[in-house]
């Protein structure tokens, strides 16, 4: 088993940034991805980002290019999504996830273990 929990969501305005952490306990291991999931209310969780924890390999949503960055911190297990420029569409419950495996997959069904998702309000 692999523990998630994230952590710093919350309100900001248009164009400011936040940063997430995903920490990952239990069960862990250089063979799993990770992927940053956001939904908002009345639609479908969806791919944000995601990052092979043994290569490196990253992928972004279109949604995130340019603005979003996830990385790693090997030594804490934790996991970051850094995103600038926010705007009010980014609006959503932003979910950590966990898969075996070493490729980065986009369809959350992929995903074996999930945290408790932190809110983020994008408004003025």
């Amino acid at each position: 088993q692999v523990q998630l929990v994230e952590s710093g969501g919350g309100l900001v305005q248009p164009g400011n940034s936040l940063r997430l952490s995903c920490a990952a306990s239990g069960r862990t291991s250089s063979s799993y991805t990770m992927g940053w999931f956001r939904q908002a209310p009345g639609k479908e969780r969806e791919f944000v980002a995601g990052i092979s924890w043994r290569s490196g390999s990253i992928f972004y949503a279109d949604s995130a290019k340019g603005r979003f960055t996830i990385s790693r911190d090997n030594a804490k297990n934790t996991v970051y999504l850094q995103m600038n420029s926010l705007k009010p569409e980014d609006t959503a419950v932003y979910y950590c996830a966990a898969r075996w495996g070493t490729v980065v997959l986009k369809g959350p069904y992929e995903y074996d273990y999930w945290g408790q998702g932190t809110q983020v309000t994008v408004s003025s």
